[in-house]
């Protein structure tokens, strides 16, 4: 049986209860196919010994090191243990937070195995975070010093929520290995297999979650590496070659005589509405798209001689006006009878669309509705009866486009914007809505074939070319570079932590002549290394300095709002505030009742405030150079000057410093893609990284392009044998 086929529920491995079970939905794990197939994000390598004094080099020490002292600090029951350790290559200290106990079970003369994450404060090493354990009680550490450390092992790292820990991730990952780990069958040939050097199947699942040393971990991710992008690859292939036969017999006019005589009648309109002219790359694309969508309902479409239907890769650079473009698409659709759909990723950017389509489109008597799984029973049985009999011209929403109870009469057009944040899975869901319309299914009864919707994916993140054929092959690409006249590109300033208070002060000028600003900050709160160090966040938070760390968007609102600006309205939104909320917050910001908006990379798309001239982005370098571009595109969208302030770390390294100076050399998004591309080497996991490209499950198909070449090349070599 193939992995992806074992649908049993989660609550059949041994030991896993209602509250496990519970704790696993909050991570997609439902089934034993998805708790085989939760990666570890990282592996810790415990089999060698790396001493206290190695401490800087290594996120964890391991080692074996001799009890010399025990004191406390603070008073009642914030009263704390610390040990003192020697391993005989440096003195350290452990902070044993509501861990008494361990005054008897680490007495002063024992020696210990220590595996912890060590910092400098106060002059001394210090751990909060670690583990350790009694060797000896009566010996010295002398007679341990060539031997093994306790506990040696390859342990995997996985990915966390809160209440969920890797011990339990861990144990659980056994029994469900131990119990349905057996059988599980190749999804790629035998040859490839022995050809590349990769582990069967089964093995490389055993591998990822027990490996025996760290080779045989990585040995094991590639493979899963290679499998996915081999897979992905194969879709891609068979659709490219399908597509080129659909266009190779079909005729297409990409070149009609003049742009407006070509235009349907709604796009006319909208035309003649617009207080501006389209951008020539704009007009271009618009004329692209229509040769496809007249193509799809041509004779030859409906006759069967062609089955032909658009599928488009629009990119264009933040504030490009791709929007625009999607709207002139889907009144093309109107105007040939059929519905339009519109997915976007978050409540907020849907919304955000959904009254821009309702501005422009409705005065020309298009309809567009707006739907998420939000929106109150009472007034969605209505809406959804609209979309069914043909009511609504156009629905924009989130994933409720695509819920089982959502029906179209006729769905033709399929736009899906920010394209990155959706899984292929999701893509043909909504896809399949169209298939399943009332009047695709007519056509069933009739014995006749039904009319796939065209589809076109947005992305504002550009691709890198070299990426562009192996990722989206199965696809024509249309590109807009060319920029709304009027624009003024963003100034962009590089600025060391420490110096905070002058980036403070200049926003404080454009705030005092009526503009509006953004912070954003790479965390809600403040986190800490794992769950043991979490359950004591109160007890640390009395040792270590105010906005020690990385800072948070909670900590630094408190900051701004009372410290920074009393005078000035502050707002706080992340992820975990309600969407209702983050809509209102939203609203007033855009409205001008919030001068600053505090947050987290929410913000990063569907925020369009042409006030708003100042994006202060601290911790800079904890971001991809994908997010902060397009961070930096929220400002810059009125008449305005604007200015991006990139703040970073005192201890950035070259590379850091190389990415972050593209940002300030450039703001042409697809020059930072290239770049980005450059850059960005295998296992560069430092901070908040996101390739901003595309989304698959344990591959990145830029960390893993080489891998996915291969798998290309392989693919081809087999078709031609």
């Amino acid at each position: 049986m193939k992995l992806k086929d074992i649908e049993t529920p989660v609550s059949s491995v041994s030991g896993v209860g209602p509250a496990l079970e519970k704790l696993l939905s909050k991570v997609d794990v439902f089934t034993i196919s998805d708790l085989l197939s939760y990666w570890p994000r990282d592996f810790e390598d415990r089999t060698r010994h790396i001493p206290l004094s190695s401490w800087k080099s290594f996120p964890k020490v391991h080692t074996i090191a001799q009890v010399i002292n025990h004191s406390w600090f603070g008073y009642g029951r914030m009263k704390t243990l610390r040990v003192i350790i020697d391993d005989g290559t440096a003195q350290g200290a452990l902070i044993c937070f509501n861990r008494p106990f361990l005054e008897k079970s680490l007495p002063v003369g024992s020696v210990i195995a220590v595996t912890g994450a060590f910092t400098l404060r106060y002059g001394e090493l210090q751990s909060t975070v670690f583990e350790a354990s009694c060797i000896d009680k009566n010996n010295s550490i002398d007679n341990y010093r060539n031997a093994p450390v306790p506990g040696s092992a390859v342990l995997p790292v996985y990915p966390l929520t809160a209440g969920l820990t890797q011990a339990q991730i861990r144990k659980v990952m056994a029994k469900a290995l131990k119990e349905y780990g057996k059988g599980i069958e190749d999804e790629i040939p035998e040859e490839i297999i022995e050809k590349r050097g990769l582990m069967h199947k089964m093995q490389a699942v055993a591998s990822m979650h027990q490996p025996k040393s760290l080779e045989e971990a990585l040995l094991a991710k590639k493979t899963l590496v290679y499998e996915e992008l081999y897979s992905f690859q194969k879709i891609i292939l068979e659709r490219s070659e399908e597509h080129r036969k659909i266009a190779q017999s079909a005729e297409r006019n990409d070149s009609p005589e003049s742009f407006e005589s070509a235009l349907s009648p709604l796009q006319k309109q909208l035309l003649a509405r617009l207080p501006f002219s389209l951008t020539p790359d704009q007009k271009h694309v618009i004329a692209e798209i229509n040769s496809d969508i007249d193509l799809s309902h041509s004779e030859e479409a409906r006759g069967k001689q062609v089955q032909f239907r658009m599928a488009r890769l629009l990119q264009g650079d933040v504030g490009s006006g791709k929007t625009l473009v999607a709207f002139f698409a889907a009144l093309r659709t109107i105007d040939y009878g059929g519905q339009c759909a519109l997915l976007a990723p978050t409540e907020i950017l849907a919304r955000q669309h959904a009254e821009n389509a309702a501005k422009m489109l409705e005065p020309l008597g298009v309809t567009v509705a707006f739907l998420t799984g939000n929106l109150h029973a009472a007034n969605r049985a209505p809406l959804l009866a609209e979309l069914k009999n043909g009511g609504i011209n156009i629905i924009i929403g989130t994933h409720a486009l695509f819920s089982q109870s959502v029906l179209y009469k006729n769905l033709r057009f399929v736009l899906i914007d920010e394209q990155h944040r959706f899984g292929v899975v999701q893509r043909n869901a909504i896809l399949d809505k169209g298939r399943q319309s009332l009047e695709q299914k007519a056509l069933v009864e009739k014995g006749e074939i039904p009319q796939p919707p065209d589809f076109m994916l947005m992305s504002a993140t550009p691709i890198p070319q070299t990426l562009a054929h192996t990722v989206f092959g199965d696809l024509d690409v249309s590109v807009i570079k060319t920029m709304p006249s009027g624009r003024k590109p963003v100034l962009t300033h590089l600025t060391r932590q420490g110096n905070e208070a002058r980036v403070y002060e200049a926003v404080r000028k454009e705030l005092a002549a009526g503009r509006q600003a953004y912070f954003v900050y790479p965390l809600i709160e403040k986190q800490f290394e794992d769950e043991e160090e979490a359950e004591y966040k109160p007890e640390l938070r009395q040792i270590d300095a105010p906005g020690a760390g990385l800072k948070s968007a909670e900590e630094m609102f408190q900051f701004l709002s009372q410290q920074v600006y009393p005078e000035f309205k502050c707002a706080l939104v992340h992820s975990r505030v309600d969407e209702m909320e983050q809509n209102r917050i939203l609203s007033d910001f855009r409205d001008g009742k919030i001068n600053i908006l505090i947050a987290t990379s929410v913000v990063e798309v569907g925020v369009d405030v042409p006030n708003a001239t100042c994006m202060v982005i601290e911790h800079a370098d904890r971001f991809g150079l994908a997010a902060l571009h397009q961070l930096r595109g929220r400002v810059g969208r009125g008449a305005e000057q604007s200015q991006c302030f990139l703040i970073y770390s005192e201890k950035l390294s070259e590379l850091g410093k190389a990415r972050l100076k593209v940002l300030h050399e450039t703001t042409d998004g697809f020059v930072i893609a290239e770049e980005d591309l450059k850059l960005r080497g295998p296992g560069d996991v430092n901070g908040i990284q996101q390739s901003g490209y595309f989304t698959l499950g344990i591959a990145d198909p830029v960390r893993d392009k080489s891998i996915m070449e291969e798998a290309r090349a392989d693919i081809l070599r087999l078709k031609s044998s």
